[in-house]
């Protein structure tokens, strides 16, 4: 999920992998999808759980990007195929009383960057290419 708001900056949260509590990192909000839940379902309930925002699936459209990716957390190797949705907000609080508790022991913040933000920090982040996926979206 690519949450910007007004000012066409994404949220992204802050965690680290608990087997490699030093690998910390910037991500989008977003996981993976339960049973029968289309891909819509899945990203409107992470965004509530994940910023206390909720939106109706039908109101997030099509996905603006899809990707597969392959990473390791907590021990265990992950392919994912994911899709991006792109919802704005004027502006947005971020409550995290949602979280899960794989997420409450492993994410520990975030923010809001805008796209040159993420073109100067030595942070790492993903997807890599965020800062150009979010001009090309947002024209920012």
């Amino acid at each position: 999920m690519l949450l910007v708001d007004e000012a066409g900056r994404v949220l992204l949260l802050h965690g680290f992998d608990p087997a490699r509590p030093e690998h910390g990192y910037w991500f989008t909000v977003g996981g993976g999808l339960a049973e029968g839940e289309t891909s819509a379902q899945g990203a409107a309930r992470e965004l509530a759980e994940e910023t206390g925002l909720s939106v109706p699936p039908d109101e997030l459209g099509e996905p603006v990007r899809r990707e597969t990716t392959e990473f390791p957390f907590d021990g265990v190797w992950y392919r994912q195929e994911q899709e991006y949705f792109l919802l704005r907000v004027p502006a947005w609080e971020i409550d995290t009383t949602g979280f899960d508790e794989i997420e409450q022991a492993s994410v520990d913040g975030h923010r809001w960057w805008s796209a040159a933000e993420l073109d100067t920090t030595a942070e790492r982040f993903y997807p890599t290419d965020l800062a150009d996926l979010l001009r090309s979206l947002v024209g920012v």
